[in-house]
This record gives C-alpha cells, structure tokens and sequence, in this order.
C-alpha cells in the first residue's frame, strides 16, 4: 500500500496512501457522502500498520466527520478555514495574463511553484497533485502564465451540485498581481457552467493572504470550519478497544 489506493471495508470505503510521499506517513480519506465508523478505521489503521507506516493524517474533516476518528484515537493537528460561494455574484478577471490548461509537460514547473509558494507540511508532489485531481469525479487543472514563466495554478473539482476548489497556489515572486484573483474567478465561473450551485474552498487558519482572497471574491465563510487529524501507529497508538474491556 504504497501508492494510493481505495480500500473497502464492508460499507466503508476510504482512499489511502502516504502523505505527500513520505513512507512513514500515511494519509485516510473517507469517500464522499461516507461517515464511516469506528470498527471500519480500526481495520483501516490495521491495515496502514501493517504495510509500514508509522503514523497516519487523515483529510480535511468537517466537525460531523471528525467524531469517529476522535472516538478511535485520532486528535487535531490543525485547523482550517471553510468557505462558500453560492455562484451568484462572481468577481471579474483581470486579463494581464494568460489562463490556460495545465500540460503534462508542465507538472515539474508546477510542482516547483508549489513548493515555493507553500510550507513543507502542506506542500505536494506528484502523487498530491494526482490526489487532488481525483478527488471529485470531474476536475480542471488550469495554469496562470505571466512572462512565459508558469505563475499559478488551479485545481477544481465537482461532485453533484458542490464544486471545490482544491488548490490554488501563486509564486511569491509573482503575488499581487490579480492571478489569484483570475484563477479564482476562472474556476468560479468553471463550476457555474457545471451545473454546480456552491463552490468549497478552504484554508490554514494562519493564512490571511488566502482567506482575505477568498473573502474579496466572494466567498464566506462557514459558521464550522475543518480539521487535519492524526494519530500514531503500531507500537506507539493507543489501545482504546482494550482501555473499554
């Protein structure tokens, strides 16, 4: 299980793998529309301890989703802005550059920018970039392109009626220049046509150049924000099923 995966459980299902490449590391994600439950995580945990890893993340939880994680063990690692956008009033595009979709020729460059533009908790390689476009069932993988030099990008996602915008990152040597602003409006505007009614986004609550971004184009913030789980595996987890014996 070194790569991504969807293990099943019964009716649980989860997408797994590790974090952003690190082998000791394991990311848990339960597939939308799923609240899986506590006997399901514990086979799931089994599982990532026997493949080798040492602890495991789980995904951006909403605080209904956190509660069976919590009740097995896992605690918070951080915590996250959620924000919503109805898709009514959208904000205009500045057109100093040019939008267009990311090549695969373009995943070095783009990863490149990713590591600049983020701490190295949160920043991707390939396999994040691929599990940020497999999260929903249709996506975009938009590129901003300033000077000839790739300067943003956008991944965004739809499911039903919500759309998400899973990554937006800028290069610092870059900012404050509207591609944030025109990646934003540019997957707003993807979603509208879409058919979706909502977008998601969110962020670490210690970045306020992004929530003050999504604040200016439109989007508002949720009364409940998310949380990054984790929790450690193999000789050091905690042993809660035998704690309640």
């Amino acid at each position: 299980m070194r790569t991504s995966d969807v293990v099943q459980l019964g009716t649980n299902r989860f997408r797994v793998g590790p974090w952003r490449g690190d082998s000791t590391i394991a990311f848990v994600a339960p597939l939308p529309g799923q609240l899986p439950d506590g006997a399901a995580i514990e086979g799931c945990l089994t599982l990532l301890a026997r493949s080798g890893y040492r602890s495991v993340l789980t995904s951006a939880l909403s605080e209904g989703e956190q509660r069976p994680f919590l009740d097995v063990g896992f605690t918070v690692l951080e915590r996250l802005h959620l924000l919503r956008h109805d898709l009514v009033n959208l904000p205009e595009s500045p057109k100093s550059f040019q939008l267009r979709r990311a090549r695969r020729r373009d995943r070095i460059d783009v990863l490149a920018l990713d590591r600049r533009a983020f701490a190295p908790f949160w920043r991707f390689d390939e396999q994040g970039l691929f599990e940020a476009r497999a999260a929903t069932p249709t996506s975009r993988f938009r590129v901003a392109v300033e000077a000839g030099q790739i300067a943003g990008y956008a991944i965004t996602g739809r499911a039903g009626f919500v759309a998400y915008l899973q990554r937006l990152a800028v290069d610092p040597h870059h900012q404050h220049r509207g591609i944030g602003t025109a990646l934003v409006a540019d997957a707003l505007r993807w979603a509208r046509r879409r058919g979706a009614r909502s977008m998601l986004v969110n962020t670490q609550e210690d970045n306020e150049v992004a929530f003050a971004l999504y604040k200016r184009c439109g989007f508002v913030p949720e009364d409940h924000g998310l949380a990054v789980l984790d929790r450690p595996l193999g000789e050091n987890a905690p042993h809660l099923h035998r704690a309640e014996q």
